[in-house]
C-alpha cells in the first residue's frame, strides 16, 4: 500500500505532516506538543482549560463566528487534550482549506482569554469533573492511572476542583505564552489539497519565536484499590500493566497482547468471562502506549460478588497465553490487527489523529510501518510479556456499598 506522505520541519520549527488523498475532503489540525504530562501538580488541568478557552474568541472573531465560519462552509470543528498533546481540528470540503487554516490559525495565535468567558468555562469544567466521577465506567479509568503512576500522571488530566479554582487569567496567559510557539507545534493535513499551499500559509502567518515545553517527573508503581460507593448496581473494574514505550520494538508485542486478550468479541477474555461463564456484559481492553509511558488494560462490568473471580480469570488467562500461545493464534491476531489498521485509514479524521500521535512519539512516518512491525513480532516476545503480567499489575474496582 502506497501513500503520498510528506513531512517538513520549517525554519521556525513547526512540523508539517501531510497525506494527499483523492476524496474531496480535508482534515486539518494544529497541535501543541504539550498536555497533562507537562503540568506541575499545582496547575493540573490547565492544558485542558486552555483548549476550552481557545474556542471562545479572538480580536476578530467571537466564539459564534469561529464555529460559524467552519460549519457554514460544511465543516465540523473540535479539539482534544491528552497527556502528551493538545489539538484543535476541523474537517471540511477540500476547497475550503483556506478557511480551515485561517480559522484554526487565528484560534491558536490570538485567543482573547476573556475574563468573563473564563469564569463561565470554569463552571463548565467543574461540571465535567463531576460527570466523570458520576459515571463509573469513566471514573475507573481515571483511577487506574493513579494506580500505575505517581507524580505528573497521578492527577486527572481534567484537573481537580482545587487546581481549577487556582487557575486565573494571568496564569493561563503565562502558560499559553510559554508553550504556544511554532517550534512546539505540529500542523497535520489529510486530504485533496496542495502541500505547498499549506507550507506557504505557515510561512506567511507564523513568526519564529521559540519556547520550551516544561517536563515533569513521574514514577511507575503497581497498586490495587477497591472503592465502595452507594447507589451502584454493578461493579466496574480495570486491570492494567506497564508495557514497553513507543519507539521500543518490544512495544509491538504489547500492541498484540491487548487485542488478543480483550479487544473484540473473539478475544480470549470476552470468550472466557462473558460467553463461557456469563459473568459480565461489558468486557473490553486497550492500550495507551507513548514515548513517555505505556500500559495495557482490561475493563469489565460485573456483579460485586464476582470481582475477585473475574480478576482470577484475567490472571489465569495471561498464564495460559504465556504457556500455550501458538503460531496459528498469533498469526490470526496479526491478520486482525492489520485489517483493522487498514480500515482505520479510511476516514481522514482518524488518520489525522493517528499521525499526530505518531509524530509526538517520534516520526509520523512510522505509522506507515505498522503492518511490517506487527508481522515481525515473535511468538516468544508475546509469551514473555504475558508471563510478566502476573508479577506486576495494577487493579482498581468501583463496587456497590452494602
Amino acid at each position: 500500500m502506497k501513500f503520498d506522505f510528506k513531512r517538513k520541519v520549517l525554519s521556525n520549527g513547526m512540523t508539517i505532516i501531510f497525506e494527499k488523498r483523492d476524496v474531496p475532503v480535508v482534515s486539518v489540525a494544529f497541535a501543541v506538543r504539550a498536555g497533562g504530562i507537562n503540568e506541575s501538580m499545582e496547575e493540573k488541568g490547565i492544558s485542558h482549560f486552555i483548549e476550552h478557552m481557545l474556542y471562545k474568541g479572538t480580536p476578530t472573531r467571537n466564539s459564534k463566528q469561529l464555529t460559524g465560519e467552519i460549519e457554514k462552509n460544511g465543516g465540523v470543528l473540535n479539539g482534544f487534550t491528552s497527556d502528551l498533546i493538545t489539538a484543535y481540528w476541523c474537517k471540511m470540503p477540500s476547497e475550503q482549506l483556506g478557511v480551515a487554516l485561517d480559522v484554526l490559525g487565528d484560534m491558536i495565535k490570538n485567543p482573547l482569554f476573556d475574563e468573563k468567558e473564563l469564569e463561565k468555562e470554569r463552571k463548565v469544567i467543574f461540571e465535567e469533573i463531576k460527570m466523570r466521577r458520576d459515571r463509573p465506567n469513566i471514573h475507573v479509568f481515571d483511577e487506574i492511572q493513579k494506580a500505575l503512576y505517581d507524580g505528573a500522571l497521578s492527577v486527572d488530566l481534567i484537573g481537580t476542583h482545587e487546581t481549577m479554582k487556582a487557575i486565573d487569567r494571568k496564569k493561563m496567559v503565562a502558560k499559553f505564552e510559554e508553550i504556544y510557539h511554532p517550534n512546539n507545534m505540529i500542523l497535520c493535513v489529510i486530504g485533496d489539497v496542495d502541500f505547498e499551499e499549506v507550507v506557504k500559509f505557515v510561512e506567511k502567518n507564523f513568526g519564529d519565536k521559540k519556547g520550551l515545553v516544561p517536563t515533569q517527573k513521574f514514577d511507575l508503581k503497581n497498586e490495587t484499590k477497591i472503592e465502595k460507593r452507594k447507589g451502584l448496581d454493578q461493579a466496574n473494574l480495570v486491570f492494567a500493566y506497564h508495557v514497553p514505550l513507543a519507539g521500543d520494538k518490544k512495544s509491538y508485542p504489547a500492541s498484540i497482547l491487548s487485542p488478543l486478550m480483550a479487544e473484540g468479541l473473539s478475544s480470549r477474555l470476552f470468550a472466557e468471562i462473558r460467553e463461557k461463564r456469563n459473568l459480565a456484559y461489558a468486557v473490553s481492553g486497550g492500550s495507551d502506549i507513548t514515548k513517555d509511558f505505556g500500559y495495557n488494560f482490561v475493563y469489565v462490568g460485573t456483579m460485586k460478588e464476582n470481582v475477585e473471580k473475574v480478576k482470577e480469570l484475567i490472571l489465569k488467562e495471561f498464564e495460559k497465553v504465556a504457556d500455550g500461545l501458538d503460531e496459528e493464534e498469533l498469526d490470526q491476531i496479526k491478520k486482525q490487527m492489520v485489517g483493522q489498521y487498514k480500515i482505520g485509514m479510511e476516514d481522514s479524521q482518524n488518520q489525522m489523529v493517528r499521525l499526530l500521535f505518531h509524530e509526538i512519539d517520534g516520526d509520523a512516518k512510522e505509522y506507515y510501518e505498522f503492518e511490517k512491525n506487527i508481522k515481525a513480532v515473535k511468538l516468544e516476545d508475546v509469551k514473555e510479556l504475558a508471563k510478566k503480567v502476573g508479577e506486576k499489575y495494577s487493579f482498581f474496582a468501583l463496587v456497590p456499598e452494602d
